[in-house]
């Protein structure tokens, strides 16, 4: 006979694999941490099998929890879509939409477009995700992402807004204090900003920015916004969006030639959510908006 095992148990289970332990696991449900041991015990107790064993390392999953593992993700996929779903019931936009975009594009660039989306749908509630780290739309981590590379996952309605690009620039003050690069081999007597650790953009790059290796860097930082702060504070020479450094006329260009890199910019979602009039809505707003921004 199929057992009824409640879905707080599949849930815990998932969240204490997720973050490791009891105590984190309870913190991201909103529940105490009894309340996440009851529910793997009750959970162990109705599989008859064991899903972790104790160490000086903490809970270490078993064959048996490693083996639900994709069951309870495909469970958590399947309640948030029954959330969203019930959310946009009834007429006009509503409900929540979460929406995940790098720092720098959610900063400086999606404000404005995401201000319009809210005049014309007062009822739908965003929420905005800044992250440099590509979102997981299939685990629902976001339901809609603005990436700067193509997605690779199926199941996703996706749509390219444009190519943005991205060269290097430095404040006129800076360049009036220590110069103009005027060929590559230049740049070694200058102070360049750069990341710590590489992302998918960095992956991406080809030629010329390939010589920016981290051990170059004079400033070493992984937010999108404090490197373009540093731009603009005269701190050396750092990778910009061109489309941002021409709102800005004290920032200038140097050696295009070399370090141009198109972005590809594209608006996803996950297929299911198609059918989710607040989704759909913010889907065609940030289409709008983007392509615009890109022209």
């Amino acid at each position: 006979m199929t057992k009824n095992i409640a879905w707080e148990y599949y849930r815990s289970l998932l969240a204490v694999l997720s973050h490791g332990s009891l105590s984190a696991a309870a913190r991201a449900l909103g529940i105490t941490q009894p309340t996440a041991g009851r529910h793997i015990a009750a959970l162990e107790r109705e599989l008859g099998v064991a899903l972790f064993t104790r160490s000086q390392q903490g809970l270490l999953p078993t064959e048996a929890a490693l083996a639900l593992l994709p069951h309870a993700q495909a469970m958590e996929h399947t309640a948030s879509l029954m959330e969203r779903a019930a959310g946009n019931v009834g007429e006009g936009v509503a409900g929540v939409v979460r929406i995940s975009a790098s720092e720098v594009v959610g900063v400086e660039v999606l404000p404005p477009i995401l201000a319009r989306l809210r005049e014309r749908h007062p009822a739908l509630v965003v929420e905005l995700v800044l992250s440099n780290q590509v979102q997981d739309l299939l685990r629902r981590e976001a339901d809609i992402a603005v990436r700067m590379v193509r997605p690779r996952q199926e199941r996703l309605v996706m749509r390219k807004v444009g190519v943005i690009d991205v060269g290097l620039f430095a404040h006129r003050d800076y360049l009036v204090g220590h110069g103009e690069p005027v060929e590559v081999a230049d740049l070694a007597n200058h102070a360049l900003i750069g990341y710590d650790l590489p992302g998918p953009m960095v992956r991406s790059a080809s030629g010329a920015w390939q010589m920016l290796s981290r051990e170059r860097f004079a400033v070493c930082c992984d937010s999108d916004l404090a490197q373009l702060a540093l731009i603009r504070a005269g701190a050396g020479i750092g990778g910009c969006q061109a489309l941002l450094a021409a709102k800005d006329s004290a920032l200038r260009r140097v050696l295009p030639d070399a370090f141009a890199l198109p972005l590809e910019t594209w608006v996803t979602m996950h297929e299911d959510l198609r059918a989710s009039l607040g989704c759909r809505a913010a889907f065609d707003a940030l289409v709008e908006g983007l392509q615009d921004y890109a022209a």
